[in-house]
């Protein structure tokens, strides 16, 4: 039987490109981008899957897959992918959203405890010998007494929420709509920042998310209060950002996400009130394992092939039965 074809545009672990090769005839996308138009102009006609990563779909890019049944992405984001021209093409996109959440939850709320408690410079105040010295360390804040707003209560926010609620923050949400859940709604942002103490950024990045958190929104939350973005950089205006910090409009931010990542900016790096970390929030052995496998078994189920992991489950239930 002929392998369906795919387009690998992604840099995967070597034993998923592996895999991928094994069930599929496997086309890997040129990086230049001359030699992947002509590559497409020559292949797209019949390649009918993308293993995805980074890499830019737009609709001109889809215009060269006519053939193309669904794009499987490594990435919980989709911001790299035009969606109204892959959903008028009727393509199926999965994503791993569902995979990291919760290790990214988990990044989330030790970014805030690193930020609210001062644990990196408090790392730095120890090792430099100044205890001994200055004696003891300056308070923090209390997380259990903060009104959190999350800005996106979808798997990932809907798991931060369920973990703070275990340390007793009061928390809200803002979003494009209201959810069922008991957890109070806010359908503006900046009322939803006045409200706070803090803000954690779980939303996908779109054209009404981009510089979502401005000069309005931070002078909202106010001096006292803190970000935490485990989202996407561009979710906030990074020069209002700094030029909040130089005016002490805010207390702190966690970043884990930058708006020109890998690029960041002196002043952010140089304020010792940020806790600055490189996109990492999923950054597991575990979860991106689990992101890659995801992968592959999606397209293989939209494919009706049998994955490496489905045929272990078939090997594991015939073992016990008999």
């Amino acid at each position: 039987m002929t392998k369906p074809i795919i387009l690998n545009a992604a840099e995967l672990p070597e034993w998923t490109h592996a895999e991928l090769g094994a069930l599929f005839t496997v086309l890997d996308l040129p990086k230049e981008p001359a030699a992947a138009r002509a590559f497409l102009s020559e292949h797209g006609g019949k390649i009918r899957g993308i293993a995805l990563r980074k890499t830019k779909i737009d609709a001109a890019f889809l215009d060269a897959l006519p053939a193309l049944e669904i794009i499987s992405s490594y990435s919980a984001g989709l911001d790299n992918v035009d969606m109204q021209a892959t959903r008028s093409r009727g393509i199926r996109i999965e994503n791993t959203s569902h995979i990291l959440a919760e290790d990214v939850a988990n990044a989330a709320v030790g970014l805030a405890l690193a930020l609210t408690r001062d644990f990196v410079n408090a790392d730095a105040y120890v090792r430099s010998g100044q205890w001994p010295v200055q004696g003891h360390y300056r308070l923090g804040r209390s997380i259990s007494h903060m009104r959190v707003g999350i800005v996106g209560l979808g798997t990932i926010g809907s798991a931060i929420a369920h973990r703070l609620r275990a340390f007793g923050s009061k928390l809200a949400y803002f979003g494009p709509s209201r959810k069922p859940v008991d957890i109070p709604y806010y359908d503006d942002i900046a009322r939803l920042a006045r409200d706070s103490d803090m803000l954690i950024l779980t939303c996908p990045l779109s054209a009404a998310t981009h510089h979502l958190i401005d000069a309005a929104v931070i002078g909202a939350l106010g001096p006292d209060g803190f970000i935490v973005n485990i989202a996407r950089g561009p979710v906030v205006d990074e020069r209002a950002l700094i030029a909040a910090l130089a005016a002490d409009k805010i207390a702190g931010a966690a970043l884990d996400v930058f708006e020109h990542e890998p690029s960041v900016p002196e002043a952010l790096m140089r304020d010792r009130r940020l806790v600055l970390t490189p996109h990492i929030g999923s950054g597991t052995e575990e979860t991106r394992r689990a992101m890659a496998e995801n992968v592959v078994d999606a397209l293989a189920r939209h494919f009706g092939i049998e994955s490496p992991r489905g045929r272990a489950v078939v090997e594991a239930e015939l073992e016990s039965a008999g």
